[in-house]
C-alpha cells in the first residue's frame, strides 16, 4: 500500500489517512544497508508520529520471486547479518513484531537440510529480538509453489519444532486471512483452535487481494471470532488497493482507523 509514493513518504501518508501505526516489508535492497539509509527510514517513521507495529526481516528479492532467506543456505549469512539491523530498528522505533519469511525450496539443498537450517536461524533471530522483548513471526504464503508453508499447520509445526529443539518461546504465527483462504485452509478451524498462537494479523480480500468488500472473505466475521477468542493485537491492512491507496479506505469505519496500514510493498507477496 502507498506504493505510489517514495518509501520515506509512506508513513506520513498513512498518518494523514488516519492510521496510528504502520508495518513494512524489509524496506531496503540489501540485508545490511548503509547507516544513512536506515537513519532516513527511521526518521520518516518518527516524523510521521506513527507506531512501527511490524517489520519483516530481509527476504531476498521479493519482486523477483524470493520469499525469505531463513531456510536458504546460500543467503543464510545475509539473514544472520540482517538480524542485528532489524533489532536496531526495532529498538529505535519501539517495534516488537518481526516477520521472518521462511524461504522457497531451492536447488542444491534437500528439504530436511533447509528445514534444519530454518530452525537454527529462527532460534537465532528469536534470541536476538528477545533483547528488546520482541517476537519472531512466521506465516503461510500463497502464490509461490516453491514456498513450503502453505497452511497454518505448516507454519505452526515449524514453530513447535523450534521451541522443542531450541527452547525458544518468543515466536508466534502471523495469520494472513488472504493467504490462508487462497491456499484452501479452514480459517474458521484455525481461529477456533490456534488463536493463542497468533501474534499478528493481516487482511486482504480474495480473490484479487483487494480491499475488504472486493472479494468473498467475510473479514468482519473472522475478526469478530478472533476478538471473541481473546486476540487483542494489531490487524494490518496488507491489500493491493483497487484504486489509489488513500481512496481505498471507504469500507473502514472511521472509529477503527487507528489500525495499521502496510506501507512498504513494491509488489504483493
Amino acid at each position: 500500500m502507498f506504493t505510489e509514493l517514495p518509501l520515506t513518504e509512506r508513513a506520513q501518508a498513512a498518518r494523514a489517512a488516519g492510521f496510528g501505526a504502520v508495518e513494512f516489508w524489509w524496506p531496503f535492497r540489501d540485508a545490511v544497508p548503509g547507516d544513512g539509509e536506515v537513519d532516513r527510514f527511521v526518521t520518516s517513521v518518527q516524523d510521521a508520529g506513527v507506531q512501527l507495529a511490524g517489520l519483516n526481516f530481509f527476504a531476498g528479492d521479493m519482486a523477483g520471486g524470493d520469499r525469505g532467506a531463513v531456510s536458504w543456505p546460500r543467503r543464510s549469512r545475509e539473514f544472520r547479518d540482517n538480524v542485528d539491523v532489524v533489532v536496531d530498528i526495532g529498538r529505535r522505533l519501539g517495534c516488537r513484531s518481526f516477520n521472518a519469511l521462511y524461504g522457497n525450496r531451492v536447488d542444491g539443498a534437500t528439504a530436511p537440510e533447509q528445514d534444519e537450517l530454518a530452525v537454527e536461524n529462527l532460534a537465532a533471530a528469536a534470541r536476538a529480538v528477545a533483547a528488546i522483548d520482541g517476537t519472531v513471526l512466521l506465516e503461510a504464503v500463497s502464490g509461490t509453489p516453491a514456498y513450503p508453508l502453505k497452511l497454518a499447520g505448516d507454519a505452526i509445526g515449524v514453530l513447535d519444532r523450534v521451541q522443542r529443539e531450541t527452547g525458544a518461546t518468543n515466536l508466534a504465527f502471523l495469520l494472513d486471512l488472504y493467504h490462508l483462504t487462497v491456499n484452501g485452509d479452514d480459517v474458521g478451524a484455525v481461529l477456533d483452535t490456534q488463536a493463542e498462537r497468533i501474534g499478528h494479523v493481516q487482511i486482504a480480500d480474495a480473490p484479487g487481494r483487494g480491499e475488504p468488500g472486493t472479494g468473498g472473505i467475510d473479514i468482519p466475521a473472522f475478526l469478530g471470532r478472533l476478538e471473541d477468542a481473546g486476540y487483542a493485537g494489531w490487524v494490518a491492512l496488507e491489500y493491493k488497493p483497487t484504486t489509489r491507496t488513500a481512496e481505498s479506505f471507504g469500507w473502514l469505519p472511521a472509529q477503527t482507523a487507528a489500525g495499521t496500514a502496510s506501507t512498504s510493498e513494491r509488489k504483493p507477496s
